[in-house]
This record gives structure tokens, sequence and C-alpha cells, in this order.
């Protein structure tokens, strides 16, 4: 901007004198007399506060660990003294539950999906999940391969060849002929539309709110954490929070234990062609699941928490691998042709799948009873535990960038994924290659396309041997997550309480196979949809939670400071100067400046960065420096011991 005549220069500073006298403050020096900041930091300079510079006390919640378990072991108990009682009750509750609330279930995922894609258009997602200026803990490569690791589960084995050519067999009501082109195209539209944006939504939104609270509120990673702002600090310490915690603990528990019972129905399905047997009972699954369980308690005793992740990362390979084995070794063509068309179909028809409801007749109830609704409570379920470990590998990025990322790119590869390994079942079926027949279980589908690849005889040894992996590997991660919700957020929660959480995990998949009797998925359907129901109802709260949450942070308010100002600005410089005018900060009356009237010093947007001790009472913090006033390191934990510091202090450590 040109500079301006030395008169105008002059009635410039003689105006912010004048407002500096009304207001009772020297300009220029900045001595005038602010509203009571913790710390004396406005909150609008707040950077942010990460988890691991809090001072806590980590002990075991007995009250949500006694609940969660005693809940959960009583069920255990009952279902191997009495499974047909248990099995009775289940489908009650079960079919209440499809008949009255599968509209629950549907409008939680599509308004989970369309809540976080506004959210990341907003000025919200600018916020970065963690303090301001902080990097992304992990480079993209490496996020996104994590994001796909997270993604890739049992799924892909047991799913992918087996739902797709369910669709194309035997559509959903009111879609397609049975086995025609336009029913091929559909089933995969219809698998992509289980396994997609809705599911990556859901992980999005728990995984999201849980890193904004941890990484840039300073809170621990529960679930609980994120409801401050609705329930206050005693509630969320209190009776509201455990609740939630337990409802978590539940929720993943029968989410998890459904997957491992579905990696332990494929190891049978295996053992039978391996071992040459007929079929495979309940006692054979049960021993499956014993030997997986001892696997587990070696993992958690051992602590080669290393050891698993590259177990975990191998298997991820492994399961790459195989995908590209089957596109090599099967109808290539036939699958470049078709997988395109089938993401178009996808997305064609997004808004006609999620308008299928109970208004469609009892047809459509049936199969949404069976699949979308199933597919919907399971990704509720999961969303504590995967929502957690997305939450700890995405340190540091925005919002917008994350809620991009989490839906989009894992979604985008399933598809492929997906699309190879269904398509490909449809193709062998549609040829009338040995084995595949119109009425196949799921867990066959897997073996029966691989025995009919050439060069893969070596196959079903190699995946068996992933979903053992898996199994272990699951239950491992799912129990840490199980064990910080009841040790009041410890990362590193004691093994004994990591290996309480997965022995009753794999009592409860055990449980789950013996309610289904001959179709054991049934078991697992039903009691993943019933025990989702109260974390459905979380997952509407943590959308409101997170936004109240936003709404007070540091940077919305510097956002709404800097909308006030220019817009204040803007409009007084061009009546009193025309074009030609320039910005000065000067200091105003109160409620006329840039804060357009923000009480600043409310408890809202103060109180949370508010630093305390470990024992919750106040003590001083430079935000300039990251000193504590009584000489407490976040680097040891401990307190600075020196001449100059009071010999009370030197006993408190965190």
């Amino acid at each position: 901007m040109a500079e301006k005549p030395p008169a105008e220069r002059d009635s410039l500073k003689d105006d912010a004198k004048r407002v500096g006298r009304q207001a009772g403050k020297s300009v220029g020096s900045w001595d005038y007399s602010r509203p009571k900041y913790p710390h004396n930091i406005h909150p609008v300079l707040v950077p942010g506060i990460s988890l691991d510079e809090q001072r806590r006390r980590y002990s075991v919640d007995k009250i949500v660990f006694c609940v969660a378990g005693v809940l959960t072991v009583a069920f255990v108990i009952w279902g191997l003294v009495s499974p047909d009682n248990v099995g009775r009750v289940a489908d009650a509750a079960y079919t209440w539950v499809t008949t009255n609330l599968s509209w629950l279930f549907s409008a939680v995922a599509t308004i989970v999906l369309f809540s976080l894609l506004a959210l990341a258009i907003t000025r919200y997602g600018k916020i970065p999940l963690g303090k301001d200026g902080e990097k992304p803990e992990f480079s993209t490569f490496s996020w996104v391969a994590m994001l796909f690791a997270a993604g890739l589960g049992i799924g892909v084995m047991f799913w992918g060849p087996a739902e797709p050519l369910t669709y194309f067999i035997d559509p959903p009501p009111m879609t397609n002929a049975p086995e025609s082109t336009e029913a091929m195209q559909f089933a995969l539209a219809q698998t992509y539309f289980h396994w997609g944006f809705h599911a990556w939504a859901m992980y999005a939104l728990v995984g999201g709110a849980v890193a904004y609270v941890g990484y840039r509120r300073g809170r621990t990673l529960l679930m609980s954490s994120i409801f401050r702002r609705i329930f206050g600090e005693r509630q969320t310490d209190g009776l509201a929070g455990r609740l939630i915690d337990i409802f978590a603990i539940i929720a993943t528990l029968f989410g998890t234990a459904a997957a491992l019972g579905i990696a332990a129905l494929q190891i049978g399905e295996g053992v039978t062609i391996v071992a040459g047997v007929s079929d495979i009972t309940n006692t054979v699954l049960a021993i499956i699941i014993a030997a997986l369980m001892v696997g587990f308690v070696i993992s958690a005793v051992s602590g080669v928490s290393r050891g698993i992740r590259y177990l975990s990362n191998i298997n991820i390979v492994f399961t790459i691998g195989i995908v590209g084995l089957v596109f090599f070794l099967g109808p290539t063509l036939f699958l470049l042709n078709l997988l395109p068309s089938a993401v178009m179909e996808y997305i064609g028809s997004f808004f006609d799948l999620m308008a299928r409801s109970g208004a469609w007749g009892q047809e459509t109830v049936d199969f949404q009873s069976t699949w979308t609704v199933y597919y919907w409570a399971w990704w509720i379920s999961w969303s504590p535990f995967v929502g957690i470990f997305i939450a700890r590998i995405s340190r540091g990025r925005t919002i917008r960038q994350f809620i991009l990322g989490v839906i989009l790119i894992p979604s985008s590869l399933l598809f492929v994924a997906y699309g190879v390994m269904g398509a490909s079942s449809i193709w062998m079926y549609r040829e009338g290659k040995p084995g595949f027949t119109d009425d196949m279980a799921a867990p066959q589908v897997l073996f029966t396309l691989v025995d009919n690849l050439p060069y893969a005889e070596w196959l079903p040894l190699l995946i068996m041997v992933i979903l053992a992996i898996f199994f272990i590997t699951a239950a491992d991660s799912a129990s840490v997550v199980m064990g910080i919700l009841t040790t009041r957020g410890r990362q590193d929660p004691p093994k004994l309480i990591v290996m309480f959480w997965g022995l009753v995990m794999g009592g409860i998949a055990m449980v789950m196979l013996l309610l289904g009797d001959e179709t054991a998925l049934e078991g697992l359907q039903s009691l993943v949809i019933i025990t989702a129901v109260p974390f459905a109802v979380v997952m509407l709260l943590i959308i409101i939670a997170w936004v109240k949450e936003l709404r007070t942070d540091p940077y919305a308010l510097r956002y709404r400071y800097e909308d006030n100002a220019l817009s204040q600005a803007v409009l007084e410089g061009v009546d009193k100067y025309g074009d030609d005018f320039a910005f000065q900060v000067v200091p105003t009356d109160p409620g006329e400046g840039a804060s357009g009237g923000t009480d600043s010093a409310h408890d809202d947007y103060t109180q949370w960065y508010q630093r305390t001790d470990e024992y919750g009472d106040p003590v001083g913090y430079d935000f300039a420096t990251g000193k504590w006033e009584d000489g407490w390191s976040p680097e040891t934990g401990k307190i600075d011991i020196s001449p100059a510091r009071s010999s009370q202090d030197t006993d408190k450590t965190t």
C-alpha cells in the first residue's frame, strides 16, 4: 500500500491515543488490565496441549473394570452352561432390535458420513490434531500404509470372495434378476456400500475426536474424554463418563469377538481341506479357538509388541500378495473390465442404497437385518478399537487431511481388494468351476476359489497361517485398547488386565459360534447387532461433543477475531479514507474490538488449559518456555530436586 501523508498518519495516531485514553489504557506500552486467564495467556494464543505433556496418576478404574468384566464374564458362563437359553434370549432381542431399531443404525451411518464431510470443508477442517505448527508424526506414505493395514483384516479373506457371490446368486430385494449381468455389477456395488465410505466414516469420527482431545486438548485417549463439554468435568470423570467407557468396552468385545469367530470358522474350513475330513464340529472350533488363545496369552505376557507389529506387517504383505495372485492367476481381463464399472455402479447407486429401509417391505427388512444393519453394527462395535489406533498414528494432521484421508484412502484400496476377490468368485461360478454351487457356505468360498487357481496348491496352508496371525494380533491389540479404557487412559496397561480381556473375548467368540448352531454366522451377527445399540447412540453424541469442542478451539477463536476485526476495519477504512487506508492495531472500548463481545475469560474458553499436578491441583506453567512452576519435567516424570525447592515437593512423581 502507498504510504500515507504525514497529516493522515498523525491523525491516525491521535485517534489511537484518544481511544486508548477512553479505555483507560496506555497506548504503546500495552500495560493495560486484562481478565484473569490461566497462566496469564489469552485463549486465542494457546498453541494446544499434548497428552504427553500432562501430569496424571493412572490406576485401574474399579467401577469400569468390575461392571464391564462381571457382565461379560457372566455372559460367557451363561453361554457355556446354557447355550439354548442364551440362544432364545438372543433371538428375541435380535428380532426386537432389527424390527424396531434398524432405522437407527442406518441413520447413524448416514449422519456420521455427511457430518464428517461437512466438517472437513468448513473452517474447522484447518484445525490440527496436535499443537500449532506440529508436523505429522508419520510420513504420508507410512500413514497410508498403516491405514491400509487397519482396513485389511479378516474381511478380505472371508467376505471378499463370498459376499459379492452371494448377491450375484441371490440379489437384494427389488434390484436385479439372479445371475444376470446387472446383478453382477450391483453385487460388487452392494459390497462396496457395506465396506466403503460409511464404514470408514465411523472409524474417522471416533479416531478424529479421540486424537483431537488427546493431542490438542491434552486429555487421555478415552471415549469419555470426548464428552467433557457436554457432561462437565465431574460427570465425565463420574457416572456418565464411566457408562460411555463401559459401552465402548462391551461394543469392542463383541465386535472383535465376531471377527475372531469368523477367523476360527475360516481356519476350520482350511482344516477340513488339509485334513481331508467332511465337516467341522463345534468341538473342533472350540479347540481351534483355545489353541489360538494360547498364542494370544504368550503374546500378551511376553511383551513382544514389536514382534507382533512385525508379524502384522508381514500379514498385510501376504494378504496383498494373495490378492495379487488371484488377480494374475485368475480372470485378469475380466477383472480389468469389471472393477471400474463396479465402482461407477457404486457411486451411481449410492443414494439409492442409503434409501432402502423397512418402508421397502419385509424382504428388504430381512435383507437389511442379515447384511446392512449387521455391518453398520459391526463398524460401530469396531470404532473404539480401530478409532483409537487411527488416532495414535494421525497426530499432527489437520482435521481435513484426517477425515478425507481416512474415508477415501482405505475405501479405495478395499474396492480393489474386494473387487478382485469377489469378481473372481463370480467368474468361476459362472464358468462352472469345480466346487462352486449356489448353496455354498461363506467359509468355503475362499478355499474353493484358491483350489481353482493354477500353481496354488500351497495357498491354503499360507491362508491358515495368515488367519492365525490375524486372530492373535487382533486379540492382542483390542485387549490393549480395552486395557486403556479400564486404566483411566494408561497407554501401557498391566499385562494381567490385557490378558483378562483377551480371554473374555475368546470366550465370547466361542459362545457366539455355539449359538449359531449349523450356521454359526447367525450367532455372531445377532450378538453384534444387540450389543452395538448403546454405542450407536454414543456415536451421535460424539458428533455434538466434538463440534462443541471445536467451537471453542484457539484456532476457531482466532478466526472469529480475525473476521470481526477485518470486517469492522474495512468498513470504517473505506468510509473514512476511501481506497487509501491501512490497518493498525489499537486498543478499543470493551466489546467494540475484534472479540465482538466474546467473553474470552469464560470457562468454556479457558478451563481446559489450566495445568494441574497429578493430584488435580492447579500448578503454574509458562507456555512460552514450557516450564512448570514446581519444576516438574515431562522427560523424567518427576519434580526437579534443587536446594531452592521445598522439600515437600521431592516425593511427588507422576
